[in-house]
């Protein structure tokens, strides 16, 4: 059985649902704007003094090497921008989903290395951050309506960016630790 982190593309709806729950419960009672606002720091700790081999090498055969977590955070918040603007700006939206693994093999090529997906990462966070941070109460309760995971508010889609992090950090971490 495959993580309950793992987000394929075209999931079914249970699956959905137990992603978004699993997501939840990491962040727990985390303020969501202070993990998200902590994230850019963590991920340049991370990977400080790591080698260009050793950022590129996945974790085992079928995963992700660090390299490619990052990238794929930097592209995650890209994806962030655009639906946090999408649902404050327009009337319950269609937010579509992405294919995350097709993202990570084809598109990787548009950061030149980790230090410039972060440097992406860190932009575009701060953007988010400062959005989130003028929003109205009523802003906050604006809704899309997910294709895979139905309704999603603001609120709920900054609760969810901020236990992916999470995810990816402890990832991370985890990979390290088991590489030594």
């Amino acid at each position: 059985m495959s993580s309950p982190f793992t987000n394929p593309a075209g999931r079914a709806p249970d699956q959905a649902q137990a992603y978004v729950k699993s997501i939840l419960e990491l962040l727990g009672d985390g303020d969501p704007l202070e993990v998200q606002s902590r994230t850019a720091n963590e991920l340049r700790s991370l990977v400080s003094g790591l080698s260009p081999e050793r950022l590129d090498r996945p974790e085992k055969p079928g995963k992700w090497s660090i390299g490619q977590v990052v990238r794929h955070l930097a592209d995650s918040e890209l994806v962030c921008a655009w639906r946090l603007r999408l649902v404050i700006a327009q009337d319950r939206p269609a937010i579509t989903g992405y294919d995350q693994d097709a993202w990570a093999a084809r598109l990787g090529g548009s950061y030149p290395d980790a230090a410039a997906a972060i440097a992406v990462f860190e932009t575009v966070r701060r953007a988010n951050l400062g959005l989130l941070r003028s929003l109205s109460p009523a802003d906050w309760e604006r809704v899309g309506m997910h294709v895979e995971r139905g309704a999603e508010s603001v609120r709920l889609m900054a609760r969810l960016y901020a236990g992916h992090d999470l995810v990816h950090l402890r990832q991370i971490r985890r990979i390290l630790e088991a590489d030594g």
